[in-house]
């Protein structure tokens, strides 16, 4: 990995790219520190000094920290993330949808438009939900005029670093808006060794749980290197033809499945729903609903581990077949007279693909969901709050390994650029 940026650092263009890609991220940072304007940090942080699970640990998760303290980017990228499952969801739905985003670069930035509008007004609701509700009691002077300049600051954070994390993705390295999830879980990386280190002195945590949780975060990491890097070659034979005077095809090469094609997308898709109710909830947060789903949703209940992997498993179908049609595939095999030894051309050829990858999405599924909850069966255990687990563990790897092979491929591509000029 420090030799593959050592090398990227020598090429001006990538070398910008990754220096473009850190600016932005300083500048999320920075913004993490700024508080809503009229709110009591003080009496905030002392109200969720131990609050690390349930549906703050959520919210915090997904916004990078922000939510407990309640900066301008408390919302984080989540109203972001819904709206493009709502859109994705919705293609299904609509085949005029569906027609759009087939259209090429022209409908999906048509699509992209969308998710932006729809963003902004997702960021609204949960402003005014979390203004009026969990924080109104954390203003100096609670009202109406501060809570409207809070869902002003809210949604306009949202729309900033949705902007930041498009212009990543298109100026610089790696996709935005995990970035940003990656930059905040990271962040909070040398606080929670602190921590950590703070309750072994005192004594609210042993040695033994200690390197459980060490034991624990490397086979982690290892799993995840393994899950994300794993892949089934299916093998692909180009027949030869005569054009003209000329010979194509006769080759061989191999069309790769990855075992967790999805990524890390199912988690954060799963942990944006779930966040849903939350949202809901923080409209009436003294009523029963708002207590059931304190109480349900939290980390180390049944229900919301139930829910969590069962919504880890259906993102993960669901993501794979949008990232990957064996249909499209077999079209384009048949076209190009490729084939895949064994399988006729066509519709058997899409259906083999088909079901090889629904096997190995099965297996992707599994090791997602039991990485995401692994931390909350642990806890139980050992009656330890690890506040650093799985599902932070799962993005923090995941993100690095998709900017490396990131970086990897604009080396490559400037290679090849190199070599034809």
């Amino acid at each position: 990995m420090f030799s593959t940026l050592r090398n990227a650092w020598k090429i001006p263009d990538l070398r910008n790219r990754i220096l473009y890609t850190f600016a932005m991220i300083a500048i999320f940072r920075l913004g993490s520190a700024v508080p809503v304007p009229g709110i009591d940090s003080a009496k905030l942080a002392s109200a969720f000094a131990n609050s690390e699970d349930g549906l703050l640990g959520l919210f915090n998760l997904m916004s990078g920290g922000n939510f407990k303290t309640f900066t301008i980017f408390a919302l984080g990228i989540s109203p972001y993330i819904t709206a493009s499952i709502v859109l994705n969801l919705l293609q299904i739905a609509f085949p005029a949808l569906e027609a759009l985003a087939k259209e090429g670069e022209e409908g999906r930035k048509k699509i992209a438009r969308y998710t932006r509008y729809l963003t902004v007004v997702l960021a609204l609701i949960q402003g005014i939900g979390f203004s009026v509700g969990y924080f109104q009691s954390f203003f100096l002077k609670p009202g109406a005029w501060s809570t409207f300049i809070a869902v002003l600051t809210l949604t306009a954070g949202t729309a900033f670093l949705m902007y930041l994390g498009e212009k990543i993705t298109e100026n610089g390295i790696g996709n935005g808006i995990s970035l940003f999830i990656f930059a905040g879980i990271v962040a909070s990386l040398p606080s929670a060794t602190l921590n950590m280190y703070a309750n072994l002195r005192i004594g609210q945590m042993n040695i033994i749980q200690a390197i459980i949780f060490l034991i624990f975060a490397i086979v982690i990491i290892m799993g995840i290197i393994f899950i994300q890097q794993g892949q089934r070659k299916i093998p692909v034979q180009y027949a030869k033809r005569v054009v003209g005077r000329k010979m194509y095809g006769g080759q061989s090469t191999h069309i790769p499945l990855k075992v967790n094609q999805a990524g890390v997308i199912p988690v954060i898709f799963a942990i944006s729903i779930l966040m849903f109710p939350a949202t809901i909830a923080a409209f009436i947060p003294q009523s029963g609903f708002a207590i059931f789903i304190g109480k349900w949703l939290a980390q180390t209940s049944v229900l919301y581990n139930v829910l969590y992997v069962l919504l880890i498993i259906f993102f993960t179908f669901f993501y794979t077949n949008i990232t990957f049609n064996p249909v499209e595939v077999a079209d384009r095999l048949k076209t190009n007279g490729g084939f895949i030894p064994g399988i006729r051309p066509g519709r058997p050829t899409s259906e083999y693909l088909s079901k090889s990858l629904n096997k190995i999405a099965i297996v992707g599924a599994i090791f997602l969901a039991a990485i995401a909850i692994l931390p909350n069966f642990l806890g139980a255990v050992t009656s330890t709050q690890f506040s650093f687990g799985g599902t932070s563990l799962l993005i923090v790897v995941s993100v690095a390994l998709e900017t490396m092979k990131q970086v990897e491929a604009q080396m490559l591509m400037r290679h090849y650029e190199g070599f034809l000029n």
